[in-house]
């Protein structure tokens, strides 16, 4: 199998306007890198999947290189606004320090006189990760007082959390009134792949949307028109289009306040000439219990009492095919239960389709990212997004507030 992600490169940006941490001078200055560190815990606080992590460490091995004094911050969980043992960020700094593989300083706080202390001792190139933000009320109600105490600890402010862009929080806003703000690398390669798939695709260009709502992919749907050339429809949203259609779906998942929008974005698709795709076979069973009897039947005929919980065989063939002559993928969303052995073939095998295809390939949204992993060809994608809300409203075309308050080129 060929590994796109090292030989395909990112589209081409005519419209990152915004200050990259290169632009700017960091030597010697206390650099605020707001990362998404909102990394899975088990039971007994320890990191079960450090891609978040990993993917903020060109960022912070830059401004170590540089010698800039690294202050990391982050949220993790809800907490709330109040301190909880179990949503420290203790563990983060942990694996941060095996990553970097040098010391990484942890403060008991993300604001305060212990805090300024702490990085009054750092020296060039010493990396601090500072506690939970979300301990604060004031960071997720974008309170003037936390934004203005964040800011006091640092010279420049760089955003490298795109997972947390579509929030007006006040570590990815607030703060950005008292600082210079840039973008970190990992926030630019997400723009450049997710509006530039969007924007300046290579086509043929196919998008593959799934998991359960018709209402969180709408926007996308709309977005897309007279964009993209294929679109292929899987999981539950596909049978708010198929009940909108005039057909039986048993106790499928499907929301009857969408039917009349479902039916008219796939007339809208159909007439500015896009190809539609739908399920033409499914999994079905009468509940998602590991030892319920499962069947294949044509997506007409599932009976009444039984629900679709994965596309069937010939829906895997006809999307595969759709896929063959693509020259930008975009996937959004799984084709089914994938989390349930059951159910999870179908998302397997369109990763593996998406995988094998000679195209630029753009996962996006928590649940396909996990289903590329547990499909083994993560390394086949060109690009996975860590964004989930994030990433579908930059497909929808719409500002992300952590992205618009970045500080402009003074060239753009």
């Amino acid at each position: 199998m060929k590994k796109r992600s090292a030989v395909t490169p990112a589209p081409k940006n005519t419209f990152f306007h915004k200050l990259s941490v290169e632009d700017i001078n960091i030597k010697g200055k206390r650099v605020f890198v707001r990362a998404d560190f909102n990394v899975p815990l088990d039971e007994n606080l320890m990191i079960t999947d450090d891609t978040r992590i990993r993917s903020t460490l060109p960022t912070i091995n830059y401004a170590i290189d540089e010698g800039a004094k690294v202050i990391l911050s982050s949220h993790l969980g809800r907490p709330q606004g109040k301190v909880d043992p179990k949503f420290s960020l203790a563990p983060v700094a942990k694996r941060l320090k095996r990553l970097l593989n040098k010391d990484v300083l942890f403060a008991p706080d993300s604001i305060g006189k212990q805090v300024e202390g702490i990085i009054a001792k750092m020296n060039g190139g010493d990396v601090l990760l500072l506690e939970n933000l979300r301990f604060h009320p004031g960071e997720e109600s974008n309170d003037d007082m936390f934004a203005r105490a964040l800011a006091k600890l640092a010279d420049v402010y760089v955003n490298d959390a795109f997972g947390t862009a579509h929030r007006s929080h006040a570590s990815t806003v607030g703060m950005t009134k008292y600082l210079t703000a840039a973008a970190g690398f990992l926030m630019k390669k997400e723009i450049e792949y997710l509006k530039g798939a969007i924007e300046n695709p290579v086509k043929p260009f196919v998008a593959i949307l799934g998991g359960a709502k018709v209402s969180g992919k709408i926007g996308v749907l709309e977005h897309l028109v007279g964009k993209v050339n294929k679109v292929i429809v899987g999981g539950g949203m596909a049978f708010t289009f198929i009940k909108a259609m005039g057909y039986e779906i048993g106790d499928s998942l499907v929301e009857d306040e969408m039917l009349e929008t479902a039916q008219r974005v796939r007339k809208t698709l159909k007439e500015n000439g896009v190809k539609f795709y739908l399920p033409v076979d499914c999994i079905i069973a009468q509940d998602t219990d590991s030892g319920s009897v499962i069947k294949i039947v044509p997506t007409l005929e599932i009976p009444k009492g039984w629900k679709a919980l994965d596309i069937g065989p010939a829906s895997v063939k006809l999307f595969s095919i759709a896929l063959q002559d693509a020259k930008t993928i975009l996937w959004n969303g799984p084709m089914g239960l994938f989390e349930k052995d059951a159910f999870s073939r179908g998302t397997f095998e369109i990763a593996h389709a998406v995988a094998e295809a000679y195209a630029l390939t753009i996962v996006g949204g928590g649940d396909t990212d996990l289903a590329v992993h547990r499909a083994g060809v993560s390394d086949a994608i060109s690009f996975i997004s860590t964004g989930g809300g994030a990433s579908l409203q930059l497909l929808e075309g719409k500002e992300l507030p952590g992205i618009a308050a970045l500080t402009d080129r003074e060239d753009a």
